[in-house]
């Protein structure tokens, strides 16, 4: 049916988590600090990772792409702490265009914030390599995983991605306490894919054998059923809070976003539910 490997689950998180990094850091709106965070973040999860799948069980390909993500993730980390006084394009441009209407507006002009350091600035294909070096692991997890492979790999994959924008959404949300003035696209962004990735997630646990089979009792969960519901629940919960998160940054309050980082604390809950119960269920069948 599928094997429920910490290891596995910890490098999905780690991948997918860098990935949706890449799609925020190559916008260059967000400051470097961001970075700083999701980095260190991801750097331990792949960590733990390796650690999980050295103690219980070694996969060759799956702890090599755990070892090669968290290598690549110290890479980019270094950089961009390195490049930090070097600065952001887009948000300094975003900076100076403020600046630009408020003297406009008043007639006091405030000289725009020079560069500490000229130079390259942090390259945030690094970000999306952590995620790529992942992929063989991956592959290998799923494959390693059950009786069917195919599937199992696709749920690798979109369960990775859909962990990863979920818990990269919330990040970014609280990083408007810190940037205050930053543009809701790069949120708005993730949130979307939020949505969009809803989707496969639900769809790769449906398809047989999947959830149906819990929900129909051909599954026995151990609980009289009540997992399977409760995964249905998530499911629900899921997008429903991803369309509130949607509403609530459609209002132009700055309360807005720090409503819409709440709601997806809940969603983060919820998503996690929706994989991770979903394992636990197959799992125990298996």
């Amino acid at each position: 049916m599928i094997d429920l490997a910490t290891a596995s689950f910890l490098l999905q998180w780690a991948a997918g988590g860098m990935f949706f990094c890449w799609v925020t850091t190559r916008r260059r709106e967000v400051s470097i600090g961001y970075g700083w965070s999701i980095r260190g973040t991801y750097l331990v999860i792949a960590l733990m990772g390796l650690a999980a799948g050295l103690a219980f069980g070694v996969d060759p390909v799956r702890e090599a792409s755990a070892a090669a993500v968290a290598l690549v993730t110290a890479v980019a980390l270094v950089q961009s702490w390195t490049r930090r006084k070097v600065g952001v394009s887009g948000q300094q441009a975003i900076a100076e265009a403020r600046s630009e209407r408020v003297a406009a507006m008043t007639g006091i002009d405030r000289a725009a914030t020079a560069k500490a350091e000229s130079g390259p600035e942090f390259d945030p294909r690094l970000d999306l390599a952590a995620a790529l070096v992942g992929v063989p692991g991956l592959i290998a997890a799923g494959i390693a995983a059950g009786d069917s492979p195919l599937l199992l790999v696709v749920r690798m994959f979109t369960g990775a991605l859909f962990l990863g924008v979920v818990t990269d959404a919330m990040l970014l949300g609280h990083w408007y306490l810190v940037q205050p003035g930053m543009s809701r696209e790069p949120l708005n962004e993730l949130v979307k894919w939020t949505g969009i990735l809803w989707v496969p997630q639900t769809i790769v646990f449906l398809i047989p054998t999947g959830m149906i089979s819990a929900l129909n009792g051909t599954i026995e969960d151990g609980y009289g059923g009540m997992l399977g519901y409760f995964w249905v629940g998530c499911v629900v919960l899921t997008i429903a809070l991803v369309f509130i998160t949607m509403a609530a940054l459609r209002e132009k309050q700055y309360s807005a976003v720090m409503a819409a980082t709440g709601l997806l604390y809940l969603a983060i809950l919820t998503a996690f539910g929706m994989d991770l119960v979903a394992r636990a269920i197959l799992a125990i069948e298996g």
